[in-house]
């Protein structure tokens, strides 16, 4: 399960933005997860909830924003999203298509006391 190890590096950044900026506790974490990242919410969730014991974050809300996969077309050199990367066109049912986002995962901000 590698949400486990992605939670312990949420945890790092966490705590390494605690000291940097001298806050002692984190109320809400929000994430950004593209749909094509291959992570399980769920799964995560409770790594979460496990490895941010002891830590600022401990009890925080978690909010995870689903970002869009998106590819380039090259059949009609749209940017457009998709559901699944081998999803045809939308707009021209091409299948030249070349993925541009939805696979990455970051902490987009946390309220903090």
């Amino acid at each position: 399960m590698h949400e486990m190890s992605l939670a312990e590096g949420i945890r790092s950044i966490v705590q390494d933005q605690a000291l940097a900026h001298g806050f002692a506790r984190v109320t809400v974490l929000r994430l950004e997860i593209g749909r094509f990242a291959g992570v399980e919410i769920p799964a995560l969730e409770f790594a979460l909830d496990v490895v941010l014991r002891g830590s600022p974050a401990e009890g925080a809300r978690l909010e995870v924003i689903a970002l869009p996969g998106r590819a380039l077309c090259y059949d009609c050199s749209t940017t457009v999203e998709i559901a699944h990367r081998l999803d045809p066109c939308p707009l021209c049912g091409g299948g030249k298509l070349i993925p541009q986002g939805g696979d990455e995962m970051r902490i987009k901000d946390m309220e903090v006391l």
